[in-house]
């Protein structure tokens, strides 16, 4: 039996060439891949006869060779190799393209099973072209055949072979997870895991072992989070010994609501027990989170310390800045802007007042953890719209002091189930009202076909002074971005010089630089373009009063949490406004929540219902180790399950002592590279 951690080069059929070619889908040792899960599998249990199966699917159909076959020149580079086959009853032609091969493959009289999609010529003459195909006594046949992402070169039949071969080599693997939690959950070992996530003998073993495999991952990603979030506690911090919360609500020109008091009082709490704060403030769009972070880092900066804000976009932060200055507005706190887009010569400025302390509160992108930013005593540490930015750059800004609090601010609603995983090492703050006076947006649903009467709704809003958006389609959900910038300057150029020509349009998509993003917005904002064309760029940071009205096309495609932050943008002023979703599709019972509800919460649950916990992962765990499972789950009991297995055995083991505990260890560390070392 060979160790896991060799190298792939020990596996037969692997030589250098080869190794090179999986080391470009991130695959180095023998573990790494075994690691390499298939997205899906083709069924091939279920055996049809000929003249049964469906056309223009994926089938599997058993059939006797019943001719030699035979070679047919096309044209220049194309040749055709062609035999029939029957199962007794019907006949039907497989056909290749330019495999010369097959002719030493394919035996006339030997039965074979075929997969591939069955094709009628003039509803009569029935082929398969260039099907997957094994011999029928061949007992490698396995029902539910593996599909691997195929990226480098290698087919999806390559890296089978080689999984294959690399389970020839051994007969057991070394498990991280105690026998006490596999006996508790009934999770089967990791050698029977990997072997039947692979090549799994029936569809109940093939659950099994996702759970599995999903469950270990989990647990091994909580066990480092509750390690983060001890380790985090155990450190000394900045007290704060005053709260001037009462004297920074008193300025307010509005009441805050008991959601905000209590959050800014969770966060006091925290602060002032000699401890580092680790918070998430989490809240719906226009909750207020921001008044939150303005009352905290008030009685940081009274009590003598130094704040900074990271924000993920130049917009966002000057969104921040204009909003902190007005909040601040009569106090001596003096705040400073740093982003990439300001001169060489301020930046020199800030830097220089930011290390003097004469500058209290920095705010910007993430030019503030650049190395040359250096605090005189910082006190807290701010990041707003946290799932987009990682655990290391959060760590990069705490490093700017000796253990500055730390708070983190999330517009994007996250069902309490993933907030486990996803914020795992914070402790949670829910803004749960909305403040008085703000707007309900009213959300309808249609068909393409009367979005010229949506249109003419838009239009009579610009004809009122209002302003609008209109979102550009995804072209396809999660294609590359180029497609959509294309579908936003096509649609552009079309309502500029047609439907709504005379009206000032703007155009906003993510391949324009900082510069030109900026000149927009500012646009926008001062009125002087009345219908932003835009992609999904203005999820976050634009704030206009009188932008009232927001049509979203290919609604469908689009998730609807993401939704729901889109139409955050309107809303925002004294004015009613209107959300308007075009679709064609016939995905409208999941459109129609929009429709019912501006509970961010309800809508981030009912997103998790229908489309399952990855799509979650796979936008908002920026920083956190890569989650190879989260296509494996599909509600949230594995979630649930690894956080209460990992939070009893903290509990009963803290610093898990014990050889049994040694390769769990191994394996959290592993997982997270740095910071969370369990000596």
């Amino acid at each position: 039996m060979i160790d896991l951690s060799n190298s792939i080069s020990v596996i037969k059929g692997v030589g250098k060439k080869r190794a090179e070619t999986f080391s470009k889908l991130g695959i180095y040792t023998v573990n790494d891949l075994l690691c390499f899960y298939p997205r899906q599998y083709e069924d091939w249990s279920k055996i049809y006869k000929i003249h049964e199966a469906p056309l223009d699917i994926n089938v599997c159909i058993s059939a006797y060779v019943a001719s030699e076959v035979t070679e047919h020149p096309i044209r220049k580079g194309m040749t055709t190799y062609s035999f029939d086959v029957t199962d007794g009853i019907s006949m039907m032609n497989v056909v290749f393209f330019n495999n010369k091969y097959i002719k030493s493959m394919i035996v006339k009289g030997n039965q074979y099973l075929f997969w591939g999609k069955l094709s009628a010529f003039r509803g009569r003459h029935l082929s398969m072209n260039s099907p997957q195909f094994i011999k029928e006594d061949n007992n490698s046949y396995i029902p539910l055949r593996p599909v691997y992402p195929q990226k480098s070169g290698l087919s999806t039949l390559q890296i089978e072979k080689t999984i294959k071969s690399a389970f020839e080599l051994i007969s057991d693997c070394e498990d991280c997870l105690p026998d006490k939690i596999k006996n508790d959950y009934c999770l089967m070992s990791r050698y029977e895991a990997l072997r039947n996530i692979h090549f799994p003998e029936n569809a109940d073993l093939l659950e099994e072992a996702k759970r599995r495999i999903a469950f270990e991952e989990l647990f091994l990603l909580q066990i480092g989070l509750m390690r983060l979030k001890e380790k985090n506690r155990k450190s000394e911090s900045v007290p704060l010994t005053n709260d001037y919360t009462k004297e920074f609500i008193e300025s307010l020109p509005f009441e805050m609501t008991d959601a905000q008091k209590r959050a800014v009082s969770d966060c006091v709490s925290d602060m002032s027990c000699g401890k580092p704060m680790n918070r998430l403030i989490q809240g719906d769009v226009g909750s207020g989170k921001t008044a939150v972070c303005a009352a905290v880092i008030y009685s940081v900066i009274k009590s003598g310390y130094q704040a900074v804000l990271m924000a993920p976009t130049e917009v966002l932060a000057r969104q921040h800045f204009k909003t902190f200055i007005s909040f601040f507005k009569g106090t001596n706190i003096n705040v400073a802007l740093l982003t990439g887009q300001i001169s060489q010569a301020e930046k020199k400025s800030i830097k220089s007042r930011v290390e003097n302390g004469e500058i209290q509160l920095l705010i910007g992108t993430h030019a503030v953890i650049q190395k040359d930013v250096v605090f005189q005593n910082l006190g807290l540490a701010v990041t707003d719209e946290q799932h987009r930015f990682g655990v290391n750059q959060r760590n990069m800004l705490t490093k700017k002091g000796k253990n500055p609090h730390v708070l983190v601010m999330s517009a994007t609603p996250i069902p309490r189930t993933l907030s486990l995983i996803i914020y795992g090492d914070l402790d949670l703050s829910i803004i749960d009202q909305m403040p008085k006076g703000r707007q309900k947006i009213d959300t309808f649903l249609i068909d393409g076909t009367i979005r010229e009467r949506a249109y003419s709704y838009v239009k009579k809003h610009l004809c009122e002074g209002r302003q609008g958006y209109i979102i550009c389609p995804l072209i396809e959900e999660n294609e590359d971005e180029d497609s959509d910038i294309a579908a936003s300057v096509s649609i552009y150029k079309d309502l500029s010089e047609g439907y709504f020509k005379g009206f000032r349009l703007g155009l906003l998509h993510g391949k324009l630089s900082s510069s030109e993003k900026k000149s927009v917005f500012e646009r926008f904002s001062s009125g002087d373009i009345d219908l932003l064309v835009s992609t999904t760029v203005v999820e976050v940071g634009v704030d206009v009063p009188n932008a009232v009205i927001m049509v979203i096309e290919n609604a469908e495609f689009f998730g609807l949490s993401q939704l729901h932050q889109l139409r955050g943008r309107i809303g925002r002023g004294e004015y009613k406004s209107t959300c308007i979703l075009i679709s064609d599709n016939n995905d409208s019972e999941r459109l129609k929540i929009l429709t019912k509800t501006s509970d961010g919460f309800l809508i981030a649950d009912e997103d998790l219902r229908l489309r399952g916990p990855g799509d979650f992962f796979g936008s908002r765990q920026s920083g956190l180790p890569n989650l190879k499972t989260a296509g494996f789950i599909t509600d949230g009991e594995a979630i649930r399950e690894a956080h209460t297995a990992a939070e009893r055995l903290l509990k009963e083991n803290p610093d898990l002592k014990g050889n049994e505990y040694d390769n769990l260890k191994k394996q959290v560390n592993a997982l997270f590279s740095s910071g969370i070392a369990m000596n």
